[in-house]
């Protein structure tokens, strides 16, 4: 089932435990109505998980976190972070941290990993999305002018491929929501796995 999944859940919450914008309006494509509560517990990655896993990890924390206090309710959690040279880029610490991103993502190809987990009672299932993306090579000027936009404080890998950022791109392959936060497709495929028995 690709559509429909209102109607099936008529009556019953659905909450997106994220405060991300871009999330919001993502989901909104699959349930025109859900209340958010972001997961405000500490995010803890155990040491030598392999980078596909760790946002994965991190959705799964996120949404056993809400679903806790949601106990009826459909729970999707989700985290995004860009891998770029066997680094793990998050949200950028401030505008120094922004340019060093932008430099190391510059003229190369890195992979934007979303981990999704999605909880309704007792039943779950977890998944990654990964999309490549390739960048434009960048000149300082080319950062500065970005980073000026205030785009990039906001966003694992220090940028918006759906605003300004776009323009730094030169290539993906993959899902292009997947990048902007929110991998609406597989999450749609993955309902139907996790409503089965309804």
């Amino acid at each position: 089932m690709i559509f429909g999944y209102e109607k099936v859940l008529a009556g019953r919450r659905v909450v997106l435990a994220s405060k991300s914008p871009r999330r919001q309006e993502l989901l909104k494509l699959i349930f025109p109505e859900f209340e958010i509560i972001p997961a405000l517990g500490e995010e803890v990655v155990p040491e030598g998980v392999p980078a596909e896993d760790v946002s994965r990890l991190l959705a799964v924390q996120k949404c056993r976190e809400v679903a806790e206090n949601c106990p009826d309710a459909l729970v999707i959690g989700c985290d995004t972070t860009v891998a770029v040279s066997g680094e793990l880029l998050g949200k950028p610490a401030d505008a120094a941290d922004a340019v060093r991103m932008l430099r190391l993502l510059s003229d190369t190809r890195h992979e934007v990993i979303s981990g999704v987990c999605i909880r309704l009672g007792e039943r779950e299932v977890s998944f990654s999305e990964v999309t490549r993306v390739r960048f434009k090579p960048l000149t300082e000027a080319d950062i500065a002018g970005y980073i000026a936009t205030g785009e990039p404080f906001d966003k694992a890998g220090a940028y918006g491929i759906q605003e300004k950022g776009g323009l730094l791109i030169s290539g993906i392959e993959g899902d292009f929501f997947n990048v902007v936060g929110l991998p609406v497709s597989a999450i749609a495929d993955k309902l139907g796995e996790i409503m089965k028995n309804d």
